[in-house]
Order: C-alpha cells, then structure tokens, then sequence
C-alpha cells in the first residue's frame, strides 16, 4: 500500500471517528437562532492590523486601531474556540484579519485549534491577503491549517501596477509566490482565491483568472463587492455573472462551460470549464440572499459577536436592550464561566435576522468597515 492509499484511508477513518463524535454528542441550543438556523461554522479576526491599504478595505482616512490591551489575547481566543466546538462548532474555524499572519502567535494558535479535533473540529481555515505567507504557509500547514482564502485583499489583478493601484503597496510577485506554495501543499484541502471585481478596473481579468484552474486544483471566486463606499455604479451585478451573461466573452472562450452543485450553505454560484481542474464561481452575498441556510457566526478582533440582526437585542434574563455587538471579552475579563458564555452568546444568536438588509440599507457611517470586523 503506498503513502497516498495509507493518508487517504487514515484520512476516512478520521472522518468516520468525527461523524460518530457528532452524532454522539448532541447540538448546543444555544448556536440554534428562531429560525432553526444551526451555527457550525466559526470566524475569528485576530487583529486589526493589515500590511496592505486595499481601497475597499480599509477607508481613506484609516481606521484608529484598537490597543493591544483590548485584542482577545491567545488564550482568550482558544478558550472561545474551544467552547464553540463543544457547543456544535465542528464544520470549520477560520482565522481572519485584518491581516492574521501579522498577528504574533499565529503558528501556536493553529496548533491549539488543531488539538480541538477530538472535540470534532473538522477544519482550521485562514482568509491571508498573502503578501509574507510564503515562508509562513509549512509551518502553518504543519501545525493543522487545512483550508486558506488568499485573498480578499491582494490578488484581484494579475497586473503588478494594477495591483500597486489597488493595495496602495507593492508585493504582487510575493503573493504569486505564496499561492505556488499553496498549490504544491498536498496536505491543504482547499485553496480558494477570492477576487474582489470592480467595474472598469479589473473586470476585464475575469477571463484571466478563470485560465488559472486550468492546470491548478484551485477555486477562484469572484466577488461584486466596492467595499467602504458601496458605489453600486462600479459594483458589477452577481445576478448578472450567476447568468453567465455578465461576459459574452466567457461563452465565446469557454462555449462548454457547465454550471455545478454548491454546497449547501455556500453563497457561490460555481461553474467548471470541462478537463480543467479547478472551479471558478461568483460571490453574490450583496445581490442575492442565500440566508435560509447561513451558519456562520463571527468574533471580532476585541472579542465581539458580529451578527446581521437587529440593532438591539431584548434579553428577558437581565431585562436589558444589548448593542449590535455583544462583548465575550469583557465577560471573560469579568470572570464568567463557560456556561455563563454559552448563555450570553445564545442571546445573540437568536437576535439575528433572517436575512441581510439590502446594499442600499446598509448604514456605513456606524457599521465597522472591513478591516475591522475580519475582512
């Protein structure tokens, strides 16, 4: 039997173990919202902090970062994890920014998240923009990351002066570099590439990207989405790409390309261009709901929930109206138990909405922009 047969077979006696765990172990009701809604997927920003100023990220007058002294510390942010998994969380943990390799320690949380698979933790993501992950990404893989997103920030141009336009910084040829180290990282599950489309400046690229999972086992996603202003002008209409219609070009280059099944709480309408080995798709959460089946939930860098809900929630325990955020670190820091936690983040949970409000309603003056809330 050799390596690949012995890694595939260890690979579904894992996955069978997990299974068994799950089905064991009954789901928290707390990660259940009134809409029956299970939350078994969980985002963690681990800083504010990004090495890039992409222009739909982060405002034209910055963003006043919070004090080291108000981030979830290390432990914080495993205790959280931790008690997550326990309540249902096993489908998958990512680790987002700002931009999470800037964040000291981020090898040794992976390697305590990986601890969390005999909880039923399933898999450990990270959203990086790339630009130093090329060096990082062994270590990382090493210590139980199985799925990166590079990148939200970077990639959205295949031209380095495009690139240089929208980052406000250069590093094009370091995050190539880091997704060839991706690509050639057997032990990865998944490499998706995010590609943020701008109407007139880099939606001429799409046929571009789509070329690359040609020859790479690769998922580009592309996603109609102008950030901090959203200037539905240069916003190109998902409902338009989920049509194939957004591009005459794509049925002129690409004539037999076939539409695929999506996972069941995915917001990524897929296509695949036959005898390639990737996948491409578009990113409509502006333009379309697929809120039905959401199963995310969301911690902030300082350690609030972000939900889509209303702007206050009516707690009938303490008789109180909470804000749209609800703060886990100052209830830990205030010495609340686990129990304590899982009834707080409960609360919130079943405050969320059905749906998200559409692009027009969203209230950009009070709502944290990107990089504050995980990218």
């Amino acid at each position: 039997m050799d390596a690949e047969t012995c890694r595939n077979a260890d690979r579904k006696l894992c996955v069978a173990k997990i299974d068994a765990i799950d089905k064991s172990r009954p789901f928290s009701r707390a990660l259940i919202d009134t809409y029956k809604r299970r939350h078994h997927y969980l985002r963690i920003s681990l800083t504010k902090r990004c090495n890039l100023r992409c222009f739909y990220c982060m405002p034209e007058q910055g963003v006043k970062l919070t004090p080291d002294g108000k981030i979830l510390t290390d432990e914080e942010v495993i205790r959280l994890a931790t008690l997550f998994v326990q309540a249902g969380v096993t489908s998958k943990i990512r680790l987002m920014g700002g931009e999470p390799t800037v964040r000291k320690g981020i090898i040794e949380i992976i390697q305590e998240l990986n601890k969390l698979r005999p909880l039923g933790l399933k898999s450990i993501a990270m959203t990086s923009n790339g630009l130093v992950l090329h060096r990082r990404l062994p270590s990382l893989i090493g210590n139980g990351l199985t799925h990166l997103n590079p990148s939200l920030d970077t990639l959205d141009t295949l031209d380095p002066f495009k690139f240089e336009f929208m980052t406000k910084r250069r590093g094009h040829e370091a995050v190539l570099k880091a997704l060839d180290v991706a690509l050639a990282s057997p032990d990865l599950q998944s490499v998706k590439l995010n590609v943020v489309v701008v109407k007139g400046l880099n939606d001429s690229e799409i046929l571009d990207f789509v070329e690359m999972t040609k020859n790479s086992a690769i998922s580009v996603c592309f996603m109609p989405f102008t950030g901090n202003k959203w200037d539905k002008v240069k916003m190109v209409p998902s409902s338009v790409s989920k049509e194939m219609g957004h591009c005459l070009r794509m049925a002129t280059h690409h004539p037999d390309v076939v539409r695929i099944s999506d996972e069941a709480n995915d917001t990524v309408w897929s296509w695949k261009v036959p005898d390639c080995r990737g996948v491409f798709g578009f990113i409509s959460s502006m333009a379309d709901h697929f809120c039905s089946s959401c199963n995310h939930l969301r911690i902030t860098a300082d350690g609030q929930i972000k939900l889509k809900k209303n702007p206050l929630i009516f707690c009938r325990t303490s008789l109180t109206f909470w804000k749209q955020e609800v703060s886990l670190r100052d209830e830990m820091r205030k010495g609340a138990s686990d129990s304590d936690l899982l009834r707080i983040i409960g609360h919130a949970v079943s405050g969320k909405q059905e749906k998200h409000v559409h692009m027009e309603d969203i209230n950009v003056v009070t709502n944290r922009p990107m990089i504050l809330i995980g990218g």
